[in-house]
């Protein structure tokens, strides 16, 4: 796994590029339909009280404001609102099993937890489109999911990596053997998705690893 983290992490930003039909270098609000450079220019520009850099601050900002900055007719207005709708917000959170009992070359394992942030009005129907991926320029109806990665940036290692679908509510355990050297590490933790750009998400995963067994009985040995 030396030696793979960053491509792994180019490869699922580069699924986001396929499925939005952008580069990685064009603004996350590029994605949103009719968005182009100028009203792009004119959101990232807005002197308000808020700065605007996210779908999500598309849906915050006071209606005038939005009708002002936007200046599209109601039905690709219709559009935006769909998009930013459809635009996943999920909260993720982890937990170390037993982490204080984790020595060197140890099993370690990480249950991650993603919850999505949705009305809890909706009809059946609208809960069967969660997930569904608004993307104009992609051949076809997809739905989202998500990467989640544990890895060294220091090293550029990739310690674990699993898939996971998501309506509402999913737990995902990764696993991954301790590093031989005892001391304190700093992992990450990423959550990538898998259709939209600006969606992805990293933490700090703190790891202390004690000597285990076996490079106790070798500094005996030495003594």
């Amino acid at each position: 796994s030396n030696g793979w983290l960053k491509p792994a992490l180019a490869a699922m930003e580069l699924s986001q590029m396929l499925v939005q039909g952008l580069w990685n270098k064009d603004h996350p609000l590029k994605q949103i339909p009719h968005f182009d450079d100028d009203i792009v220019r004119r959101c990232l520009e807005y002197k308000g009280e808020d700065t605007i850099e996210s779908v999500f601050d598309i849906l915050t900002i006071d209606d005038d404001v939005r009708n002002s900055l936007l200046q599209l007719p109601e039905e690709k207005m219709a559009d935006v609102a769909v998009f930013c709708n459809n635009y996943p917000n999920i909260d993720v959170s982890y937990d170390i099993v037993d982490p204080e009992d984790v020595s060197s070359g140890d099993l370690v394992e990480v249950v991650v937890t993603l919850e999505r942030e949705i009305d809890d009005d909706l009809s059946e129907e609208e809960v069967v489109d969660i997930g569904k991926v608004a993307a104009p320029l992609y051949p076809g109806e997809k739905k989202e999911s998500w990467w989640i990665v544990i890895g060294d940036v220091s090293k550029n290692s990739l310690l674990a990596l699993k898939r996971a679908n998501l309506v509402r509510h999913s737990k995902v355990k990764l696993e991954f053997l301790a590093p031989e050297e005892p001391g304190d590490y700093n992992l990450s933790l990423f959550c990538m998705s898998d259709s939209y750009l600006g969606a992805d998400q990293e933490y700090e995963v703190s790891l202390s690893v004690a000597a285990g067994s076996d490079s106790d009985s070798d500094e005996e040995s030495e003594d």
